[in-house]
């Protein structure tokens, strides 16, 4: 679903990501992990368009996107999260998750009936509400939720589009850990053809999602496996010690 090529970004002599060369599979629950700075923010920017690569290219369904803007890439079915979130402070939950429905739906920027008057915008927002377990907050302003929330209410909006690729970049940032499960729950309820891969320092969330692992050191990829390999692997445990040599 999601493949790159030696693809590399420079910031001036600065190299952020080396010759990376990645595979997500259909269906895939995909992790990419690695110590703070390795380069797995900016490689997430690189497959979504908010960054241009210095070279080698990315190819979403089989086919090359490397120029495509992020909203093309969306439309071709990619989809996201961010550290820190991207919503519409000022509205509720259940009119941010609208607005993602409407969009995808081609009905967002109707001038002669709100987007929000639509049922069938409101019924699938409240859908997606109800999957991740915030039914009492769907009248709530983002700006009143708590951080933990807000995440979920971002998956929620990603979810909207009906992604067939979907990134989630630490998405249990800010989450308490006793309602992970919440996220998993909702990830676990997903059509398995959708490619989810995730960013995240949470390694039992990671251990208990991920049927694949990439390790990330330095803007390259340093290892990649099934998860007991990665568990297992002596130079992935060093790297996250701070002892490698």
């Amino acid at each position: 679903m999601l493949e790159t090529r030696t693809l590399c970004k420079n910031f001036g002599a600065l190299e952020v990501a080396r010759e990376l060369n990645f595979r997500l599979e259909r269906g895939a629950r995909h992790a990419l992990i690695g110590p703070n700075g390795a380069g797995k923010t900016t490689f997430i920017n690189l497959l979504t368009g908010l960054l241009a690569p210095s070279r080698g290219s990315v190819f979403l369904g089989g086919e090359e996107v490397t120029t495509l803007t992020q909203a093309k890439r969306v439309k071709r079915g990619i989809a996201r999260t961010f550290q820190i979130n991207q919503l519409f402070r000022g509205l509720t939950v259940l009119e941010n998750v609208c607005i993602a429905v409407s969009e995808r739906l081609g009905v967002g920027s109707s001038m002669l009936r709100p987007a929000g008057k639509r049922a069938e915008v409101i019924d699938e927002a409240s859908r997606l509400i109800a999957m991740l377990k915030l039914d009492e907050d769907a009248g709530r302003r983002i700006v009143e939720l708590p951080y933990g929330r807000q995440r979920l209410v971002e998956i929620a909006i990603a979810l909207g589009l009906q992604p067939s690729v979907l990134l989630l970049d630490e998405p249990a940032a800010g989450i308490p850990s006793a309602e992970s499960h919440i996220l998993l729950d909702a990830i676990a309820t997903l059509p398995r053809d959708i490619a989810i891969l995730i960013i995240e320092h949470d390694m039992d969330l990671v251990f208990r999602f991920a049927e694949r692992i990439t390790v990330m050191v330095s803007g390259a990829i340093y290892a990649e496996g099934k998860p007991a390999e990665i568990a297992a692997n002596r130079e992935v445990r060093a790297v996250y010690l701070g002892n490698a040599a």
